[in-house]
């Protein structure tokens, strides 16, 4: 199969022919149809994640169809269209067993722990407990924005976070993560207020749902949301992942406030935050990192009834053979949206 491969850590991604994948009992071989281009797949390639072994294929959040499946596999059959979260369960480990198979004690992820999805095909471990069935009315690149980006905010906003419609929503970082989280606050009726310092991304914001825009860049953001809200959001998400992101996003809450950390700082490692303030106004600071399977079924309803728009948070689509481009470019934040390859 062809496959995008690097042999060193921040260096050269070259598209190569590969073995393909072989199915074992309870695995699948999924054909991938589209696969996004995320900012976890820019931490890995830089060496920030120790699960990586080298030579590695990068990619998590994918779609496609089922082209084969082992022995023991009985809820899927080849043809079935399907996407899986990014961080998948073993099925048999406490936490798995709870329905809490996104932080699974023996976790496979796609990109990371194996190779993963900028490749034609794709092995997916423990399929009848991992893959999911497309709904006919998703389309493949929508899709693969779900497996990481989009799950993980709805996780953060909605499980994690209790979002309401009577909150103040403050998300900090308007890439994928940031994008998703928006629509997803919005369409349960909170008052959002997006901060980024890509005017292009404040401007589509204003389209997802966000009733406030700050230019992180240009204002000072703590006491530009303290005006908005009068005192302090009641929820605010890092979706981005850095010391000024963690600290505005902390800083900015109102008394009872909870800050949702989602954004990876890479090598800066530790967020920083004042105890005396934490425990003066009974702040909680929640980490979240994937999404519960139940929980597909919930976003495929607001799919359905036309509270969310996938296609909104896709910038545009690429090829394959741009995945080495694609990354040099992250670090300059110039994406409005998602990237999504659908040409393998």
């Amino acid at each position: 199969m062809k496959a995008a491969v690097y042999n060193t850590f921040n260096g050269a991604i070259e598209i190569k022919q590969v073995d393909d994948p072989v199915v074992s009992e309870t695995e699948a071989i999924i054909e991938v149809k589209a696969s996004g281009l995320c900012r976890s797949d820019w931490h890995g390639w830089k060496g920030h994640d120790p699960d990586i072994q080298l030579p590695h294929v990068p990619g998590h959040e994918f779609s496609g169809i089922v082209k084969e499946t082992g022995s023991n596999v009985t809820s899927f059959q080849p043809g079935d269209r399907v996407t899986a979260p990014f961080c998948c369960g073993c099925s048999t480990c406490p936490q798995c067993k709870k329905g809490n198979q996104h932080i699974c004690d023996h976790h496979f992820q796609p990109g990371f722990t194996h190779w993963g999805t900028f490749a034609q095909y794709v092995r997916i471990k423990h399929a009848d407990f991992n893959l999911i069935k497309l709904p006919a009315d998703i389309d493949f690149v929508s899709a693969a924005g779900l497996g990481c980006r989009f799950i993980t905010a709805f996780h953060g906003i909605v499980n994690q976070g209790k979002v309401d419609h009577s909150m103040f929503v403050a998300i900090h970082g308007c890439g994928g993560v940031g994008l998703s989280a928006i629509m997803i606050a919005a369409a349960y009726g909170a008052n959002v207020i997006a901060v980024d310092i890509n005017e292009k991304n404040l401007h589509k914001v204003k389209f997802l749902g966000a009733a406030y825009t700050i230019n992180a860049g240009r204002e000072e953001v703590v006491a530009k949301v303290r005006e908005i809200t009068n005192g302090g959001a009641n929820l605010s998400m890092d979706a981005l992942g850095s010391h000024e992101t963690s600290k505005n996003s902390i800083n900015c809450l109102a008394k009872k406030g909870k800050h949702i950390q989602v954004g990876i700082l890479g090598s800066e490692n530790n967020i920083s935050v004042s105890t005396a303030e934490l425990i003066a106004k009974e702040i909680e600071i929640i980490g979240s990192h994937g999404m519960p399977l139940a929980d597909y079924n919930t976003i495929f309803n607001l799919i359905a009834n036309k509270k969310i728009d996938l296609s909104l948070l896709i910038d545009r689509t690429v090829k394959l053979e741009d995945v080495h481009q694609e990354m040099l470019n992250m670090n300059i934040y110039s994406n409005s949206g998602m990237v999504i390859i659908d040409q393998f």
